[in-house]
């Protein structure tokens, strides 16, 4: 039941205190502040790392060569490690029931690349049609590549939707348009676009049998990729990649007769453990986060619990009066509390407004390496201004409870 006078009390008695009122509030708007600012940046941080594994497939796994670093079987280190077609064959083979999607991966260079008189600076390479769902890409017009192009070493082309734009603008379609790759007309069959940004869309994907035949490749590969079906949970797609990155390591170590604790010479990209140590890291952060914003409520907390204590020991003269004209102890506990949950609510919502409207307003502007769009869920945000509430109401219970059991006596001589 709503009690005129008693909220008359309470706000006689935050005039007569405004710094001091203001001061506590001003510690439990921080506290919340803090905590809301710093879930906030979590959040973001998990956003940011998110997006820097969505430019592949999460299940991918990538193979390139390199040099060997230690003596094996009487082969020198230095030896410089070529992947080629039987490679990528036999391990595709001896894998398979572990395998989603394969493509190799052929770097076309030293080659020029003209539209007309235009001349492009893109890159050249040669795929297969699987690439475009280990790639995360999507045909945004015309088709990707097919098995009929792979097989029948076609000249046609897929282009990105920058170099869609940046060449074609909006007044050319470019569909059906012939693009001149070292003196050799390719045709355009499609368009694509990709999740991991423009960057990724500034190539030009051919067939890899095209790459090789065309353009003196051979049966070199310059790397090859992968993807793994989908797990159950997280942790048995890391233990998933794990065991086929093993398997994949020994097979092509031996195939190249490498030292099994050469780490140099094969090359193995797997995101999912990279996704798994920056998840364990932003679970660490996180928590690191709420133990200083909680410590930061705390010390608002306590802050209120000294106040109501001030005010009791101010007020210990009237509680004796009220307590002398029959007051209730439970009426004097609540007169108490009303003073330390309102203000506590306040300054709690306070800092929740400015917190949430902070991050809505800058926060969808914060792109920097691995923080994106900072932001915090609204239900959690307001979960914690009430269990503030609550605490604020139990710091205030023992000042109140104090006052309720002081001796109508003593507290009518206390001056």
């Amino acid at each position: 039941m709503f009690d005129l006078e008693r909220w008359q009390e309470i706000f006689d008695t935050i005039r007569k205190n405004k710094l001091r009122t203001f001061l506590t509030g001003l510690s439990v708007a921080s506290g919340i502040f803090i905590l809301v600012i710093l879930l906030g940046f979590g959040q973001g941080m998990q956003n940011g790392i998110a997006k820097e594994f969505q430019q592949d497939a999460a299940t991918s796994v990538w193979v390139w060569p390199g040099v060997t670093t230690k003596e094996y079987k009487g082969l020198n280190p230095g030896r410089p490690i070529q992947l080629r077609n039987e490679h990528y064959d036999f391990s595709a083979a001896l894998l398979a029931d572990d395998i989603e999607y394969r493509s190799p991966r052929v770097f076309v260079r030293g080659t020029s690349v003209n539209f007309g008189a235009e001349s492009l600076p893109y890159r050249v390479q040669g795929v297969s049609p699987q690439f475009q769902f280990i790639e995360n890409a999507y045909v945004s017009q015309g088709r990707f590549l097919n098995h009929l192009d792979e097989k029948g070493v076609a000249k046609v082309a897929l282009i990105g939707n920058k170099i869609k734009r940046d060449v074609f603008k909006d007044t050319l379609d470019p569909l059906g348009q012939m693009l001149d790759i070292s003196g050799i007309p390719f045709k355009i069959v499609g368009v694509y676009g990709d999740v991991g940004g423009e960057r990724e869309e500034e190539r030009i994907f051919i067939p890899v049998s095209t790459a090789q035949k065309v353009f003196n490749g051979a049966d070199h590969i310059n790397n090859m990729a992968y993807t793994l079906p989908p797990a159950e949970n997280f942790e048995a797609a890391v233990a998933q990649s794990i065991a086929f990155k093993e398997s994949l390591d020994t097979y092509l170590k031996q195939a190249h007769t490498v030292a099994p604790d050469d780490t140099a010479a094969i090359q193995i990209w797997n995101p999912m453990e990279e996704a798994k140590r920056f998840y364990n890291l932003m679970g660490g952060i996180k928590f690191f986060f709420w133990f200083v914003g909680i410590c930061t409520i705390i010390a608002g907390v306590v802050g209120v619990s000294n106040i109501m204590l001030i005010v009791v020991k101010e007020r210990t003269r009237e509680i004796g009066i009220r307590k002398a004209l029959g007051a209730k102890p439970w009426s004097i506990v609540g007169m108490i509390l009303h003073e330390a949950i309102f203000v506590t609510a306040i300054a709690g919502f306070t800092g929740l407004i400015c917190s949430m409207g902070l991050l809505e307003l800058l926060g969808p502007h914060i792109e920097v390496d691995y923080v994106l769009n900072p932001s915090v869920n609204f239900n959690v945000a307001l979960t914690t201004v009430f269990i503030l509430i609550f605490a604020g109401a139990a710091a205030g219970f023992f000042p109140a409870w104090k006052a309720a059991r002081v001796h109508v006596i003593k507290a009518l001589k206390d001056e």
